[in-house]
């Protein structure tokens, strides 16, 4: 399965942006699709996580700022990203783990000024 983010852009501090993340095929066989960002000079964190059962969860960063969610139908899930932050800033992957290994999609850059 491949992926491909969408979506980012330049938004203001405490604006809102919503990201997406296409699949090639269907991702009804991927229990868990991820979101990790990548800001400059830092090392890439888990943003969120959302299960095929809707269960998701969040890094404390972005705990109740940003929602994911999944359409299975569609193949893509997406990212609501409100009341952003400069330290938003960052290239944002979707991913997902089959073993042995993690995949990634090409990210997306979204630029947050103050």
């Amino acid at each position: 399965v491949q992926l491909q983010a969408s979506g980012g852009g330049l938004v203001q501090a405490g604006g809102s942006l919503s990201i997406s993340c296409a699949a090639s095929t269907s991702i009804v066989s991927i229990n868990v699709m991820d979101w990790y960002r990548q800001a400059p000079g830092k090392q890439r964190e888990l943003v969120a996580s959302i299960t095929n059962g809707g269960l998701a969860n969040y890094a404390d960063s972005v705990k109740g700022r940003f929602t994911v969610s999944r359409d299975n139908a569609k193949n893509t899930v997406y990212l609501q990203m409100n009341s952003l932050k400069p330290e938003d800033t960052a290239v944002y992957y979707c991913s997902y783990y089959r073993y042995p290994r993690r995949y990634w999609g090409q990210g997306t850059l979204v630029t947050v000024s103050s």
